[in-house]
């Protein structure tokens, strides 16, 4: 773990990451801030949202930079592929599963302590432009905090196993943009009870009920169990693919 520590922070692609990742929460909160104050001032009655918690502003930032922090779990391991130095990696350390929960925890406790940092962000962005059409109970929007932080260490945990499977970050990106997004809106989009079923098993739809605090279809504990398990045997997929391949 204090390898895979120094590795993640010893590359200008990291720090470049995280500069990324602040800025797109910083912008997409204060654009979704803006939106929600003018649905209120507008002379639409039909499209009048009322008082906004900050909380609800951070989930749906969440939806574009998690692409962002995506790429620290994508990184972890797809970098070592391209570079040749998973066979140094692996020399060193000849258990796989060894290297690769090492990279999970590394990438776990990364991404939890970035989301706390966005998520507080996104929070002090949304409050002041929202005025009077915001609130931010202290105990509430902590929890919208650390349920935020949750979110993208298990999604960022999920991008590293797909990762290690499928060994190129590009293809990788690929099937998580259809997994959190492409096919569940595509299922979602008919309107059949059973499709959107379906669409709620999948980890994006999954974690938004965790975030949005939903009781339907679900409780919000299940869909954080849900994305949990996507993480897991994404994490099961790679251990499989790093035994069976040569690096």
């Amino acid at each position: 773990m204090a390898a895979e520590w120094t590795k993640l922070w010893s590359v200008r692609s990291t720090w470049w990451t995280l500069l990324a990742a602040v800025l797109t929460m910083a912008a997409t909160s204060a654009q979704l801030a803006i939106y929600a104050r003018n649905a209120n001032t507008d002379d639409d009655p039909a499209n009048n949202p009322g008082v906004v918690g900050v909380g609800e502003i951070v989930a749906g930032s969440l939806e574009l930079t998690q692409y962002v922090v995506l790429a620290l779990g994508l990184f972890a391991i797809t970098s070592e592929f391209t570079t040749g130095t998973i066979r140094t990696t692996l020399r060193c350390t000849p258990s796989r599963g060894r290297v690769l929960a090492a990279k999970a925890v590394v990438v776990g406790a990364v991404t939890f302590g970035l989301g706390l940092l966005l998520g507080t962000v996104g929070a002090v962005t949304a409050r002041p432009v929202l005025g009077e059409w915001g609130r931010a109970p202290l105990g509430g929007t902590v929890a919208d905090v650390v349920a935020a932080a949750a979110y993208l260490a298990l999604i960022g945990v999920l991008a590293l196993g797909l990762a290690a499977a499928l060994r190129g970050a590009v293809l990788a990106l690929t099937v998580l943009f259809a997994l959190l997004m492409i096919v569940p809106l595509s299922l979602q989009e008919p309107d059949i009870t059973v499709l959107t079923r379906i669409a709620d098993a999948f980890p994006g739809v999954a974690g938004n009920h965790f975030l949005a605090g939903d009781t339907e279809p679900y409780p919000a504990a299940a869909g954080l169990l849900v994305l949990a398990a996507w993480t897991a045997a994404a994490l099961a997929l790679g251990r499989w693919a790093l035994a069976r391949r040569d690096a």
